[in-house]
């Protein structure tokens, strides 16, 4: 059985610190660079990638969490709602590219992040893509003011983010 990444680190840091490799020998096995800390194309390492990537769906979770109150108070704030519909939108434009190789499971960092994002690649991008498009109707409703207009926007938009966290997303 393959120890992950972080227990190998420990192994070898304890070992060191006592003056032994795992080995048993006097000196401790050299170490290449883990994987997490290579640069990736867009400059972050992949843990950098992935806090990033938490981030911004810790933002449209408060986003979404913020129109859904707003709607079920029985007095819509709408400049609220407004904003909120278009920091979604905003927040959607570039989420095709959150996800770079090696920043899956196979990273050895804690991602929800399921293998299937880079093995059903045409399915995952269409799903960002239809979550862009609803994200984009939901702020034009949003700029109508009309709450019967927003309420239904918002729960296809909802309905997108469902349907990609179903294939893509672990549970947890």
């Amino acid at each position: 059985m393959r120890l992950p990444v972080v227990l190998s680190l420990f192994a070898c840091a304890a070992f060191s610190a006592c003056g032994e490799s795992p080995s048993g020998d006097e000196a401790a096995p050299s170490m290449e660079e883990p994987e997490q800390a290579s640069v990736l194309p867009n400059g972050r390492t992949a843990a950098e990638q992935i806090e990033f990537r938490k981030a911004e769906y810790k933002k449209l979770a408060g986003n979404f969490k913020d129109i859904r109150d707003s709607l079920k108070s029985g007095a819509p704030d709408m400049s609220l709602i407004q904003a909120k519909a278009d920091d979604i939108e905003a927040g959607t434009k570039d989420m095709g590219d959150w996800f770079p190789a090696g920043t899956g499971p196979e990273s050895g960092l804690k991602t929800s992040a399921k293998a299937e994002i880079w093995t059903q690649t045409e399915d995952f991008a269409n799903k960002v893509m239809a979550f862009q498009t609803a994200a984009a109707k939901l702020a034009m409703a949003a700029a109508s003011g009309d709450p019967e207009s927003i309420a239904p926007a918002f729960g296809a938009t909802g309905g997108t983010c469902k349907s990609c966290h179903d294939i893509y997303k672990a549970k947890g």
